[in-house]
């Protein structure tokens, strides 16, 4: 006599494991990818160019001033751009850094700068200057990398007499 085996009806399991251990990688690099990816718009208008003109990269001649009272960002033929007072904690590297930025955005082929150094500038601020002009770090698909701002940096001797441009000059027409 022949024996009937019975079979049994189970659905099969539908195994999710793979994509959701891939969810769990994933989604937490695309938050933060989105996180750090800001946009900030800040109008700089050059002096003696009407608002929103930019110079041709040879007319320009970018030159940052460090002594110990503050930075200024200026183009030796037209005129200052922006003074940045030095801080309780010392120099505003970060605000020297978001002025070289725009004048970068708005005139990307040029690649050189003048930094005009005081004698009372102590040499790491010098290097930290240095640094600044250089590059930035930038936020690229979720990892720092750095961004390229003016690498061909020139020194200059300041004079022993050299004055911080007063604030209010650079606001009222003279810079941006």
């Amino acid at each position: 006599m022949r024996r009937r085996h019975r079979r049994t009806n189970v659905a099969p399991e539908l195994d999710i494991t793979a994509f959701l251990n891939l969810m769990i990688v994933l989604v937490p690099v695309l938050l933060l990818g989105m996180v750090f990816s800001q946009v900030r718009m800040i109008e700089l208008n050059f002096p003696g160019l009407p608002a929103g003109k930019a110079p041709k990269a040879e007319e320009l001649r970018l030159v940052v001033t460090l002594i110990p009272e503050g930075m200024e960002v200026a183009d030796s033929r037209l005129g200052l751009i922006r003074v940045l007072p030095a801080k309780s904690g010392g120099q505003d590297f970060a605000g020297l850094r978001e002025v070289l930025r725009q004048i970068k955005a708005r005139v990307p082929e040029k690649t050189d700068v003048i930094l005009e150094v005081g004698p009372e500038v102590d040499y790491q601020t010098l290097v930290t200057a240095m640094d600044t002009v250089r590059s930035y770090p930038a936020v690229v698909a979720a990892s720092v990398v750095e961004g390229e701002l003016f690498p061909d940096v020139s020194l200059m001797d300041a004079t022993d007499d050299r004055q911080l441009a007063s604030s209010d000059k650079a606001a009222s027409g003279e810079g941006a």
